[in-house]
C-alpha cells in the first residue's frame, strides 16, 4: 500500500480500533503480577499506541506533504532516476533502457475527476521522478499531456509548458485534489480558451519539512537551480517541449506563487510568463525556513526581493500576473507592488504586469479555486 493511500490509513484505523477493543476485553485477565500477564499488558499498550501514533503521523504527512512515497520516507535522496532524451516520446515509459519511468508515487489513484479515456481524446497524466544532474535533488512530479500531443499530425510539434508549484507545506497532489489545475486546464483547452499545453505539477519543498522558498540556500539545497536548470533540462530531454522562454510559464499559489514570480523575475531566459496567487514579493525567513536562507547576506537577500529588483535592476522581458483578494491582510502591500510593477512596465514595453482581485476571500483553497480559471486562461494567452 502506498504511503499516502486511503487503504493504509483505513487499515491502521482498523488495527487501532481492534487493539483498543482487545485491550478492554483482555485486560482483566492479565491483572496478575506475573511475567506473562505483564508482557501481555505491555504488548497490548504497545500495539494500541503505535497504531494511534501511526494514524496521527499519516494524517499530518498527508496534510502537509512531507513525504509522498515509501521511497521518499525511507530513502531521502530518492531513486536516482533522470529523464533521458526521447524526441518522439508518445507518453508512458520510452522503449529501451531510458530512465523515465511512470510511477504510482503520490497517490494519483485517489484523484477521481481526472480526464478519463483514450490519450488522443482526453490527454494523459503521467507520474515521473526526476533527479537533477546539477543539484542532485530528486522529486516526483505529475505531467499532463494534452490530446493534441498524441495526434500523429503533430508528431514534430513542440508544445508550450506551464510549471505549476504548490504552496508550502502542500504536496504535488494539492494541485489536483484541492486546486484542480489539470482538470481546469484540460477543460479550458477543450473549449478553446487555452491553447494546448503541457502542464507539470511540482511542490516547492525539496528538503522536507524545511521550506526553502525556492531559493539556493546558502550551504543547503539549491532549490532555485533545481527549478530553473534541472527540471527544464530533464523535461526537454523527454518531451516535445518548446525551448524558448516564450514557451515556458510558471504558476503557483501561496508559497508556490511567490516561487513562480521570483523564478521568472530572476530567470527570464527560462520563463517568459509567471502567475502568482496570493504571493509574497520577498523571501520571508522564519521557523519553517530553518532561519536564514541566505546565511545573513543582505545583498543576496535583496536579489530575491522583487520590489528591490524593479527599483534597482533593468526590467526583465516578462509577462507577470498577480492575483489576490481585497480582503487579504497583505492587500495594501500587493497593490503597492503592482503599482510599482506597472510603472516599470509603462517605461519598459518588454515587461508587462497585470493584476486580478476578488472582492472577498482569504488565503485558502476556496479563493484559489475561484481564481484558477481566469488565471490559467491568462497563462494560456501568454504562452508562446
Amino acid at each position: 500500500m502506498e504511503l499516502t493511500s486511503d487503504a493504509l490509513m483505513n487499515s491502521l484505523l482498523a488495527l487501532g480500533s481492534a487493539a483498543l477493543v482487545a485491550t478492554l476485553w483482555i485486560w482483566p485477565r492479565l491483572a496478575r503480577q506475573r511475567p506473562l500477564p505483564v508482557l501481555g499488558r505491555v504488548g497490548l499498550l504497545t500495539v494500541t499506541q503505535a497504531s494511534v501514533l501511526a494514524v496521527l503521523a499519516l494524517s499530518v504527512n498527508n496534510s502537509f506533504g512531507f513525504y509522498t512515497s515509501w521511497d521518499d520516507l525511507l530513502s531521502p535522496g530518492g531513486t536516482k532516476l533522470a529523464l533521458t532524451s526521447n524526441e518522439n516520446h508518445k507518453g508512458g515509459a520510452p522503449a529501451g533502457d531510458a530512465l523515465l519511468v511512470p510511477t504510482d508515487e503520490g497517490g494519483m489513484e485517489g484523484v477521481g475527476d481526472l480526464p478519463k479515456g483514450a490519450p488522443e481524446e482526453v490527454g494523459k497524466v503521467e507520474s515521473v521522478r526526476i533527479t537533477g544532474q546539477e543539484t542532485g535533488l530528486s522529486d516526483q512530479m505529475f505531467v499532463y499531456l494534452p490530446p493534441e500531443y498524441f495526434d500523429p499530425k503533430l508528431g514534430l510539434t513542440r508544445f508550450p509548458v506551464m510549471l505549476a508549484i504548490a504552496g508550502y507545506p502542500g504536496t504535488t497532489l494539492n494541485l489536483m485534489k484541492d486546486l484542480p489545475v489539470i482538470q481546469t486546464a484540460a477543460e479550458l483547452q477543450r473549449t478553446g480558451k487555452m491553447q494546448p499545453a503541457i502542464v507539470v505539477l511540482a511542490r516547492p519543498t525539496l528538503a522536507p519539512p524545511r521550506n526553502t522558498e525556492c531559493v539556493d540556500v546558502t550551504g543547503g539545497p539549491r532549490t532555485e537551480t533545481w527549478f530553473t536548470k534541472d527540471v527544464p533540462d530533464a523535461l526537454r530531454s523527454a518531451y516535445r517541449i518548446g525551448r524558448s522562454p516564450a514557451s515556458w510559464g510558471v504558476f503557483g499559489y501561496s508559497t508556490g506563487g511567490s516561487c513562480a514570480l521570483r523564478l521568472a523575475m530572476r530567470f527570464p531566459t527560462v520563463f517568459g510568463s509567471a502567475g502568482g496567487l496570493h504571493a509574497d514579493f520577498k523571501v520571508n525567513e522564519d521557523q519553517f525556513t530553518g532561519g536564514s536562507l541566505f546565511g545573513g547576506d543582505r545583498a543576496l537577500a535583496e536579489q530575491s526581493d522583487l520590489a528591490w529588483r524593479l527599483q534597482n535592476l533593468p526590467a526583465p522581458p516578462l509577462s507577470m500576473l498577480v492575483v489576490s483578494t481585497r480582503k487579504e491582510a497583505d492587500y495594501p502591500q500587493t497593490v503597492q507592488f503592482v503599482e510599482l510593477a506597472q510603472q516599470v512596465a509603462a517605461a519598459n514595453p518588454q515587461f508587462q504586469a497585470e493584476s486580478m482581485y476578488l472582492d472577498d476571500g482569504g488565503h485558502n483553497f476556496e479563493s484559489w479555486v475561484r481564481e484558477l480559471p481566469a488565471s490559467l486562461e491568462w497563462m494560456g494567452h501568454h504562452l508562446g
